[in-house]
Formats: C-alpha cells, structure tokens, sequence
C-alpha cells in the first residue's frame, strides 16, 4: 500500500506536466503596424493671419455755408443713399443773396443796351468830325465794359445759387451713417474740423491683413524660382471672427501694400468680402487664411506619425526593404491640415508608420499594413491576436 501512493502522486505529476505543455502559446510573429505611402501631391499653402476690418468708403459730413441747422433728416445708423438730404440749414440769408444778385444781372444788361447805342452813335458822328476818335472809343469801351459786368453778375448769381443749394446737406455717398455731432439750433461754419457725422460703406468692406515682410519676400522668392505656383485667378481667403466662428463667405486679395512699416517689419495685405448681411463692422479683429500658392509637389505625412527626437528635431519611423523599422529625421517646415509638409528626409514611395510602433525600437522587424480609411489600424487575423493575448 505504501508502494502505490507514491507511484499515483509521480503519474499525477507526470500528467501535469503533459497539460502544461499542451497549453504553452506558440511563439508569437512580428509586430503589426500601420503605413501610409508618401506620395507626391499638389498642395496648397496657406497661412493664418491677423487683420482688421475697414470701411469700403468713408466719408465725413461737413458745412460748406454757415448757418443755424434748422432740422435733422435721418434717424442714425439708418442706410442713406448718395444724394439723400441729411441737415437743412437756415436758407433766409442766402435767399436774399440769390435775389441780389439776380437784380445785380438785370440792371448790369440794362446798362449794355445804353452803352451800345451810345457806342453806335458816336461810331456814327467820329467819321464825320463831329466828335473826337477818343471820346468814340470810350464809348466803344463803356460797352464793352457792360458786357463785362453782365458776365461777372451772372457768375455772381450762379454761387449764391450754390450756396442757396448747399443749406440742404446731403449723403455725398451710399452707407450706414453714424450718430450725429450735432442738433437743431446749433451753428456751424464752413470748413470746421469737426464733422457732422460720419457715412461708411460697408458692403463690400476691407480686410488689412498684416504679415510679416520676410514671409513676404521668402514667398516672392519661391514664386521666382519655381518652387511654387499662382494660377491667373484671384487668390481667395477666408476669414474666422472674433468669436471663433468661420465667416460664410470667401474675400478676393487684391493688393499688397508696397511700403514695410519700419516699427513692425510687415506689410498689409488687403482684401475684400461680401457684407451684404452686415455682420463685419469697421475695426473687428479678425484672422484671415490666405492662400499662397500651390507646391506641385508636396509631401503629405499624418501629423501623429511625425515625433521629436531629444534635440526637438522632427523625426518618423519607415518600414524598409528588409521589413525592418527604419528612424529618419526629416524636414517638416509647416502643417496643412492634419498633414505635415515634408520637403526633406522622404522620397516618394516611402512607408511611413504611423500606427503600431510606439515600443517598438529602430531596427525591429514588423508586418507592415496599410492604414485603413478613417485612421483605424488594418484588423488581425484571429490567431495573431489570441498569441498576442
């Protein structure tokens, strides 16, 4: 009896052992990762910048007679058209110098009809002797002298008519006015300093982008030699207000100022935008994304699959030939979109991890696959996946 025992425990032993290694995982593959292939692809640049709204047109209400201001016409912020009358102005005094000098006129042609027939007269009597040649010239002058006056009455009349005109001042353009500076009652003169009020004409409206003038040249710079593209249109940009909102309607650059102001090293970029439902209003901050041109052929890499090493350089990890990791320290100027631009390190047809290879070291063998659509790792055969269990 005491022979069995021992004999049972070493079976059970020996069965134990047998399990375990029928349970063992087999040895696990290579480790998976996800790869986009860099591909050459026209890019479009783009940088944001800051800028600040401006009124299309502006215009500064001002007297040209002076006078008491006898009624205000418009409600302020109303839209007022070009021609439309604003402030009437005391006309008393400049209707009694339009009735001057139309009377001035009528006596200044009653005089030629007098002055001529004395000039014919004496015309007459100087080539019988009956008179002096001097005294027939100076009637020929008188006359001439009549017409004269008539002349300059006329000219008198036509601006006291302007005058008389100008008491009714009105909207020399079309736009939102502002409040007014003044009321009825009040004096004013002409030529003051201080306007009335204000016109701005804010649909279409300005948009003065500043950017710095070595972005400028180093983008003048690539145009030249090549490196990047314009096509004849217009370049468009977009605006985002202050409120983080995307403005719905795209501008039309139109200019660049060709002055750097010397205390802030930039130049202002303008360009225009709709407003035909007001939202943009002179003097709001904005950041504008303005289109620079076109790299024919850029290099696109997902942003995650671009790190630093411990210089701060960018670096990213390709699958090689051999099937192994391979680290390269590239060039990687800017972002567009969830991409970065890569203009050294890469070439064509490279496979860029960009999933899987968080642990991994340089040099490790992996089984590379295509990153799906989305960004979601290509899935495992199910016996990959319980070995990695």
């Amino acid at each position: 009896m005491q022979k069995i025992i021992p004999a049972i425990g070493l079976a059970l032993i020996l069965a134990g052992c047998g399990k375990s290694q029928q349970q063992a995982p087999a040895p696990a593959g290579p480790p998976q990762v996800s790869f986009v292939t860099a591909t050459e692809q026209p890019v479009t640049l783009s940088s944001e910048l800051p800028g600040r709204t401006s009124a299309y047109e502006t215009s500064d209400v001002r007297p040209q007679v002076n006078g008491l201001i006898l009624a205000r016409l418009f409600q302020e912020g109303d839209l007022v058209h070009a021609g439309q009358p604003l402030y009437r102005i005391d006309p008393a005094p400049y209707q009694a110098q339009v009735a001057s000098a139309r009377a001035a006129v009528v006596r200044a042609r009653a005089a030629i009809s007098s002055t001529q027939a004395l000039s014919r007269r004496y015309g007459e009597l100087v080539k019988i002797n009956a008179i002096s040649r001097q005294e027939a010239e100076n009637a020929q002058t008188g006359a001439q002298q009549a017409q004269a006056d008539v002349a300059a009455q006329q000219a008198a009349l036509r601006s006291a008519q302007i005058d008389l005109t100008r008491t009714t001042i009105r909207a020399p353009i079309t736009g939102r006015i502002g409040r007014s500076t003044y009321t009825a009652g009040a004096l004013v003169t002409a030529g003051q300093t201080e306007a009335l009020t204000t016109i701005q004409r804010l649909d279409p409206i300005y948009v003065d982008i500043q950017q710095s003038s070595a972005d400028v040249l180093n983008l003048r710079q690539q145009i030249l030699s090549g490196e990047l593209s314009r096509g004849g249109a217009a370049a468009r940009v977009r605006l985002k207000l202050e409120n983080g909102s995307t403005y719905p309607a795209e501008g039309v650059l139109k200019f660049t100022d060709v002055t750097v102001d010397p205390t802030t090293g930039s130049q202002v970029v303008r360009a225009v935008f709709p407003n035909t439902r007001g939202l943009l209003l002179p003097g709001m901050y904005v950041r504008a994304e303005l289109a620079q041109g076109t790299k024919s052929n850029g290099l696109l890499v997902p942003i995650r699959a671009v790190s630093r090493d411990e210089r701060g350089n960018p670096t990213a990890l390709v699958v090689g030939p051999d099937g192994k990791l391979q680290v390269r320290q590239i060039t990687a100027p800017r972002t567009v979109g969830q991409n970065w631009l890569v203009t050294g390190g890469l070439r064509a047809g490279d496979k860029v991890v960009v999933e899987g290879a968080q642990n991994l070291r340089p040099g490790t063998p992996v089984k590379a696959v295509p990153l799906q659509q989305g960004g979601r790792q290509a899935s495992q055969p199910a016996q990959t996946q319980q070995q990695a269990k």
